[in-house]
């Protein structure tokens, strides 16, 4: 594995987080807060929601996101959330609204645009502002075809911005003109502290021995950059020679790269991470992304979804069928060892991590945490003491 400009970390960073902010009830709901709240939150693709009426609704941490297409053919974002009594809008994952948008509680009609179109037994009500009483609209941005949302104002610039550095690479993958693949989106749990996740998927250090699939596909051709300004950059380039496993011998034979691809990717699978939960996942024959969010403690909902290639011929989708098995199987493999470095916190002979000059991924992303959440770098405060405490230690790091 070959790190790109890093430097030998110090004792201290090889320590890893320290083991009670996985713990912590008052961690995590710093971290619901200042993370996932007020950082740019993937839901969809503007072909997930091709029609007028069609719709997709996210959840994530207390939040409730909607996205419609309106009449107009426009994309729009709201919460999910009738302004009568709270009820959701729409109750499925996706689907269309067809001519307006009807709360399953007591039949508020809103307009594909957001707006209120009318209230049930509206001589009940007070006069209501269509515009005023329409669906709360969400922050939102369209790039590359994502539909980007952000519950309340953060510190991140725009999608656009924070992205822009890898803007010539992924313009070969026409991102724009991706179209959702059979089963589009997917959804599942996982029994740890969701930093366990991102610890896992940060680092390629553990690809050899715990992951023969990917191990097989790339070989040694595997390599992790560091969180940049946000974002990092992962490639795994296709090894030559004959493959042990059948899927990866078989898709090697039956993938034909669109020839877009520069020389680099047509043989490569390519991950791009976003902080603080987002993965996207670029490979010649689709691109996916996941994410995940905590729900509490040792409960974390994972999310993904898979976009093909809208020229997609026979070929192209059995290799993208085997590109899946293989990212699969990878994704099992990856949730046991979350769970497994997730209950090894409980044990009393657990003295914490130690972090490989190979994991830099994972220490990179560890210091935007501490960047965000100073405390980190000491003792658990005492109860009710840590969002105080956390404020003090920025203030005192901003003189």
């Amino acid at each position: 594995m070959n790190i790109q400009n890093t430097q030998v970390p110090t004792e201290w960073d090889r320590k890893g987080l320290p083991a009670w902010s996985f713990f912590s009830p008052e961690m995590l709901e710093a971290e619901k807060e200042q993370l996932f709240r007020r950082h740019w939150q993937v839901v969809c693709h503007v072909n997930d929601v091709p029609e007028p009426g069609d719709f997709v609704a996210s959840d994530l941490v207390g939040e409730r996101a909607l996205v419609v297409r309106g009449r107009d053919m426009k994309v729009r974002s709201f919460h999910n959330l009738c302004r009568h009594r709270g009820s959701r809008v729409v109750a499925e994952e996706s689907g269309n609204c067809k001519s307006a948008i009807i709360c399953p509680f007591h039949g508020w009609a809103y307009n594909l645009d957001g707006t209120l179109r009318g209230a049930a037994q509206p001589q009940s009500l007070p006069d209501l502002d269509p515009v005023e009483m329409g669906l709360k609209p969400v922050e939102m941005e369209i790039w590359q075809g994502f539909v980007f949302v952000r519950f309340k104002e953060g510190p991140q610039p725009s999608v656009a911005e924070i992205m822009a550095r890898f803007d010539d690479e992924l313009a070969q993958y026409d991102l724009e003109n991706l179209v959702p693949a059979e089963d589009v989106f997917w959804a599942g749990e996982i029994e740890a502290n969701w930093k366990c996740v991102r610890d896992v998927d940060n680092e390629g250090y553990h690809v050899a021995m715990a992951h023969p699939g990917l191990h097989d596909l790339f070989g040694t051709n595997y390599h992790d950059e560091p969180f940049t300004h946000g974002t990092s950059r992962s490639l795994g380039q296709f090894r030559e020679g004959k493959h042990r496993l059948w899927s990866v011998e078989n898709y090697r034979k039956i993938l034909q790269p669109p020839e877009r691809l520069d020389d680099d990717h047509k043989a490569a699978w390519l991950y791009v991470g976003v902080f603080p939960n987002l993965v996207f996942g670029l490979y010649p024959d689709s691109v996916i992304f996941y994410h995940e969010f905590p729900v509490e403690n040792g409960r974390t909902i994972q999310r993904g979804s898979v976009y093909r290639h809208k020229d997609e011929d026979r070929r192209m989708r059995l290799a993208r069928y085997l590109s899946m098995r293989i990212d699969r199987i990878t994704s099992k493999e990856d949730e046991q060892l979350i769970e497994w470095t997730w209950e090894a916190a409980f044990s009393s002979g657990f003295d914490g991590i130690v972090l490989s000059d190979l994991e830099y991924g994972v220490r990179s992303y560890h210091d935007i945490l501490r960047g965000i959440f100073p405390v980190l770098d000491g003792d658990e405060p005492p109860e009710g003491t840590l969002l105080r405490e956390n404020e003090r230690r920025l203030k005192e790091a901003a003189r």
